[in-house]
C-alpha cells in the first residue's frame, strides 16, 4: 500500500514541479533579452540529453530483466532535470 502511495505522491510532486518550471520559464522567455535566448537553448539541449538518458535507462532495465522498473528508470532523467530547473529558476 505504501509503495503505491509513494509512487502517487512522487507523480504529483513531478507534475507540480513541472508546472512551476513551465511558468517560470515562460516568464523568463517573455522578458526577452539574452536570458531568454540562453533559456531557450538550455531547454532544447536538456530535453535532448534527457531523452537519450531515458532511452539508455529503459534499454538497461529491459536487458537486466527488471521490466517492473522500466517506467521509473525512464522518468528519472526528466525528474532530475525538472527538480534542478526548479531550484535554478528560483521556485
Amino acid at each position: 500500500m505504501f509503495g503505491t502511495m509513494n509512487a502517487w505522491l512522487e507523480a504529483v510532486r513531478f507534475v507540480n514541479d513541472s508546472q512551476r518550471v513551465i511558468a517560470l520559464r515562460l516568464i523568463r522567455l517573455a522578458s526577452g533579452g539574452t536570458l531568454a535566448a540562453d533559456e531557450t537553448r538550455r531547454m532544447v539541449a536538456e530535453k535532448m540529453f534527457a531523452l537519450g538518458e531515458a532511452q539508455v535507462a529503459v534499454a538497461t532495465a529491459w536487458a537486466s530483466g527488471r521490466a517492473a522498473r522500466v517506467g521509473r528508470n525512464a522518468s528519472a532523467p526528466f525528474r532530475r532535470r525538472v527538480r534542478a530547473n526548479r531550484r535554478r529558476l528560483g521556485a
